[in-house]
């Protein structure tokens, strides 16, 4: 009786410490809007009384503000904004960096336009790389307006985020997977916006599961997963293709594998891009005859597509301009398509890639695997 009184009082401490320790880890901290609270360049950034609240005023649109002493890896992130900038205003969270971070933020433009495609957007970085180009299924429309307080919350939980714009009831974006190479982090804003009531939710994940959701094209054998890949060359900026820029013999091959949405993510691999570069990548299609196939393809920002070593097509997908592909000039299956010519047996397919503008990848699928086998 004694051994086991002792055991119960023994449980009941240890159930006392863990429930503390929980209590410490799901701690409420309201973030206070004040400069020795921030790192962030002088004179640009203003804490006053607005609206009769305590306020954090960003004066510039590309000068971060970022928070000292935390560390956030899961929980909720909320706040009120009133946007004052033209284009753009950001949250970061998992902040390691400038460099390495996840990445929320509203195109203002868009604002009081509740039906706008691409009122907001999450988008990583990696390498200083915003990947915004190559995730276009990672924006959507948002309810948020002008002249007044918007409320904005982020639940993150793993690999999951559900972001919520005024509605508190219903996701504005839900993300399954978080595509960012950090995952902890301190949080910080940019753009010309003034926040208030910010606070953070250590670990309170409103029961968002953290394992990453199903990739929608996991199940799609049609996509072209499977390349090698060399070693990105240098090229002027302004230039069309030549031969001189074609795989050397001795080139050095790796094998690279389609991420989430059949995406070869060559930032990823190669990161950040200064001036120009150009790499190559390859793959086997075996066929049982003589056949076409449609490909449907999507790239950033400049790609030579040979088969079987001969010419097959040639194009550009570059923002802001005339060549822009739907959607927007970004990385997407949608971009284009064209017939690919296959003889019977093995056939190579080979995509120059040049960049130097974000994002940098490809996607690829076939329209149907009818007497065809891909790379493995």
């Amino acid at each position: 009786m004694a051994l086991l009184l002792i055991g119960t009082v023994v449980f009941a401490q240890k159930k006392k410490t863990n429930d503390e320790n929980s209590s410490k880890k799901n701690e409420l901290k309201t973030i206070l809007l004040k400069p020795e609270s921030w790192d962030f360049k002088p004179q640009t950034v203003e804490f006053l009384e607005y609206k009769s609240r305590p306020s954090m005023k960003l004066l510039t649109s590309s000068d971060q503000v970022v928070l000292k002493d935390l560390n956030f890896t899961n929980g909720t992130i909320e706040y009120d904004m009133e946007s004052l900038d033209p284009n753009f205003t950001s949250i970061y969270f998992r902040w390691k960096d400038a460099k390495e971070n996840e990445c929320f933020y509203f195109r203002t433009a868009r604002a009081g336009n509740s039906q706008a495609i691409d009122a907001i957007q999450y988008a990583p970085h990696l390498d200083g790389v915003n990947l915004w180009d190559m995730l276009p299924q990672f924006q959507t429309n948002a309810d948020f307006k002008k002249d007044i307080w918007n409320h904005v919350k982020l639940v993150i939980s793993g690999k999951q985020m559900r972001v919520y714009v005024t509605d508190m009831l219903n996701p504005a974006l839900q993300i399954f997977m978080l595509e960012a190479n950090t995952t902890s982090g301190t949080i910080a804003f940019d753009g010309k916006v003034i926040i208030s009531n910010l606070v953070v939710k250590q670990n309170v994940v409103e029961g968002l599961l953290p394992e990453a959701g199903i990739d929608p094209t996991s199940s799609d054998a049609r996509y072209i997963r499977k390349w090698k890949v060399d070693e990105p060359i240098t090229a002027p900026k302004r230039i069309d293709f030549s031969d001189d820029y074609l795989p050397k013999t001795d080139a050095t091959w790796e094998e690279i594998s389609a991420e989430r949405y059949g995406l070869i993510n060559l930032t990823r691999k190669f990161g950040h891009t200064e001036g120009r570069r150009i790499v190559w990548l390859k793959t086997t299609i075996h066929s049982d005859k003589s056949q076409e196939k449609n490909l449907r393809f999507g790239f950033s920002d400049e790609v030579w597509i040979k088969i079987n070593n001969a010419p097959l097509y040639i194009d550009k997908n570059l923002y802001g301009t005339p060549m822009a592909k739907f959607p927007d000039g970004r990385c997407s299956i949608e971009n284009t398509s064209f017939k690919v010519p296959l003889k019977e047996g093995e056939n190579e397919l080979m995509i120059g890639v040049a960049n130097y503008f974000y994002g940098w990848g490809i996607v690829a699928r076939l329209d149907n695997l009818d007497g065809i086998i891909l790379d493995k």
